[in-house]
């Protein structure tokens, strides 16, 4: 192909670009008259959603929410208003607080906003229940998504749907009642660990080419159609029944019916409900351990099986990396590697089903036992349920937004995608530690210029009134609430307003930031001590993941640089998800029935999904007293990372890097750690040592390109900004 081809290919492919905008409008048109008959149909007083479902293309959990009284109902719970709290403001030029806000204005009728009842509905893919793993240690078990093969959150849009109004995010009670709530659980806390996990015997299978690996072993196994079942049969046929846990590698058999199903989860529910011979039956208890039965995910999926005292799981290695083609004894090898590395700064550890499982064992075992340190005796204590409530709430993770034209040109001269190496682990210097204190609009009115700048510099989280500057022409800085759980976006229209929540250091940069400061209220505040409960822990794994990078890059074995590159990203995903294991979400308790037996579906329940024969349901039992919470570190580690998305400080090469640091309107997207830009020389310029928090330069595209309209569109152009920067580098090399 030549670059006139090439360009004749790009308007034909335009030309289809607009059919498929044409088909779409059709198609929306289709589904909202299909919405209106299922509505109709709906109320017919025998009507049932397992039924209406499958006529409709649909899975039940959007039946019932479009005819809610086909689903069981929740009690309703009255929702408390608290008084409207007095406000600080903020409006801070570049440099300290100014002396201004040591007086409060008088406090307006919008001053607050209403505190929730209860926290946003967590997400469909939470675990049933906190299990505990081998000897009684608590944790949750939710499967992780490597990021190489992360299926990013919807691109957040440049402002709240116009049909939609933002949710109100919670606040704290005024007076007594809200002081209450800073304050930490009663005798809950995380101690250094009594005892040594218990390991559990692996087996590395490949269920495309039925390649099985068990220690230094390696056979190939028929697995039949690919059923749970047939794999139990065809593993166990091979390896001893001491072997507990068995990782897939590649072949997804959880997805083998996929295009029977309209989703993913209702394929993954099918085949793990699917009828198991052999004497095989769902795990359903295994003494203390509360991890049992099974977990439906998308994509990592947990299955759990017993016979007589014999146990095993299911999981996919996708939890851990991307495998990227790489067979089962190279996916082993990379464990050997990991437990090698990790073992150099735990003696005992033990890699135990998922990364967050691992990485909050390991973080354990840094807890102080030295007599005379300040926490080797009580603990880090766990917060009140009612700040955990509220930090789920309204402590967003990484930023994912789509800039769309007029904010960016509807052609792009170029694209360059830079990355944050190991983004977090540049953030667990610091962390708030005990109770926090409570500090509301006129309490921090009334510090002095100093204690405010402490205040704003140390471990926080914050209730706001932001006021976009005047003729603001970048990206925006302070996420907002938008319509949908847990959903956010990012002002940017000079003049605009609004309420949130935010971590210390999105607002100090909101203040503080290199193109013009922005007008912040406080509304309330809570206040930590600093302490360090995250660095030995992200230290010793920084130290595990750089020996793993080296090694990828000298090894003269080509298969061992692979899985030490595997293990780096296990290492990566230790971290990654340790922390977001620390951000405890109520607990959901996930069972299916048969259809049917509707009745035996507990009230306050949502039906999730359904293959025909059975009906799958969640329900929330609220959070758990679980001594590892403390979202206070993860909500602190996402501010951080999120403001240095925007910038931060490179101190060796004296130089700013971050989205502000860029062109206006050179922005197209955010994808959690990673910017997009068209300012592609800029970009490239930016230094790289390959330590965490450095920008890496991942994909360089030459334009003229559309600019993306959907998260698919921007995936495209970065698959082939990847291709094209791979393809410059091997150019340069062969010179």
């Amino acid at each position: 192909m030549d670059s006139k081809q090439f360009t004749a290919g790009l308007a034909d492919l335009r030309g289809v670009r607009d059919d498929i905008k044409g088909l779409r409008r059709e198609l929306e048109q289709a589904e909202q008259d299909r919405d209106r008959r299922i509505r109709l149909l709906g109320s017919f007083d025998k009507a049932k959603a397992d039924r209406l479902a499958p006529a409709a293309g649909l899975s039940v959990a959007e039946v019932v929410a479009l005819v809610p009284r086909l689903g069981p109902q929740a009690p309703a719970a009255a929702v408390p208003t608290p008084a409207a709290p007095p406000v600080a403001a903020v409006s801070q030029p570049v440099g300290a607080v100014p002396p201004d806000l040591r007086r409060a204005p008088e406090p307006t009728a919008a001053a607050g906003t209403e505190l929730a009842a209860a926290v946003p509905a967590p997400p469909t893919d939470d675990p049933a229940e906190a299990p505990v793993d081998g000897d009684g240690q608590e944790h949750t078990d939710v499967p992780e998504q490597p990021p190489a093969a992360a299926a990013p959150a919807p691109a957040a849009p440049a402002g709240p749907p116009a049909a939609e109004h933002p949710r109100e995010l919670p606040s704290i009670p005024a007076g007594e009642a809200g002081d209450r709530w800073a304050a930490v659980t009663a005798n809950l806390a995380s101690k250094h660990p009594n005892f040594t996990q218990q390991s559990r015997q692996m087996a590395f299978l490949d269920t495309d080419t039925g390649v099985l690996v068990h220690r230094d072993q390696s056979v190939r196994v028929d697995l039949g159609t690919g059923s749970a079942g047939e794999i139990l049969t065809a593993v166990y046929a091979v390896v001893p029944a001491s072997v507990e846990r068995i990782y897939i590698t590649g072949g997804d058999p959880w997805h083998r019916d996929a295009d029977r199903f309209p989703f993913l989860r209702d394929a993954v529910a099918a085949w793990l409900n699917a009828p198991v011979h052999g004497g095989w039956s769902v795990e359903s208890s295994r003494g203390r351990d509360r991890m049992a039965g099974h977990l439906v995910h998308h994509r990592n999926p947990v299955g759990r099986w017993q016979r007589g005292d014999q146990h095993t799981e299911i999981r996919s290695a996708g939890e851990w990396f991307d495998t990227a083609g790489a067979d089962p004894a190279t996916v082993r090898d990379a464990f050997v590697l990991l437990w090698k590395a990790l073992h150099r700064h735990w003696s005992d550890v033990v890699l135990m089903g998922s990364p967050s499982q691992t990485g909050r064992d390991l973080w354990s075992r840094t807890i102080p036992t030295k007599a005379g340190s300040r926490w080797a005796e009580g603990g880090y204590p766990v917060m009140s349920e009612e700040i955990r409530g509220l930090l789920h709430a309204t402590a967003g993770q990484g930023r994912t937004e789509l800039v769309a034209p007029p904010r960016v040109p509807e052609q792009l001269p170029g694209l360059a995608e830079l990355d944050r190496t190991f983004a977090y682990a540049k953030h667990t210097w610091a962390s708030g530690v005990g109770a926090p204190r409570r500090v509301t609009a006129a309490t921090f009115a009334a510090m002095s210029e100093k204690e405010q700048t402490n205040a704003l510099f140390a471990p926080s989280h914050w209730q706001i009134r932001v006021t976009v500057p005047d003729g603001w022409n970048h990206v925006g800085i302070l996420p907002a609430p938008a319509a949908g759980d847990r959903a956010w976006y990012y002002p940017a229209e000079g003049g605009q307003q609004f309420v949130t929540w935010a971590g210390g250091a999105e607002v100090n940069l909101a203040l503080r930031n290199p193109v013009a400061p922005w007008r912040i209220e406080i509304l309330d505040g809570l206040l930590w001590e600093s302490g360090t409960p995250l660095r030995d822990w992200s230290t010793k794994l920084k130290d595990a993941w750089s020996s793993l990078q080296a090694l990828a890059g000298i090894h003269a074995d080509e298969r061992q640089r692979t899985a030490a590159h595997l293990a780096s990203r296990a290492v990566r995903s230790i971290l990654l998800y340790g922390i977001g294991g620390f951000a405890q979400r109520p607990r959901i308790t996930t069972a299916s029935v048969p259809v049917g037996r509707e009745a035996d579906i507990p009230a306050g329940a949502q039906i999730i999904g359904s293959d025909g024969a059975n009906i799958t349901w969640q329900r929330s039992n609220g959070f758990s007293r679980d001594p590892y919470a403390h979202p206070e570190w993860a909500a602190g580690v996402w501010s951080g990372a999120r403001a240095a998305l925007l910038s931060t400080r490179m101190r060796e090469d004296n130089v700013s890097v971050g989205a502000l640091h860029l062109p206006a309107g050179s922005v197209v997207a955010f994808r959690t750690d990673a910017i997009y830009t068209t300012a592609t020389e800029q970009a490239a310029s930016w230094p790289y040592h390959g330590q965490p928090g450095d920008y890496l330069l991942k994909g360089l595209l030459r334009g003229p390109v559309a600019a993306p309209a959907t998260e698919d569109d921007l995936m495209g152009l970065q698959a082939a900004g990847r291709a094209q920067l791979a393809q410059q580098a091997a150019q340069g090399a062969a010179r």
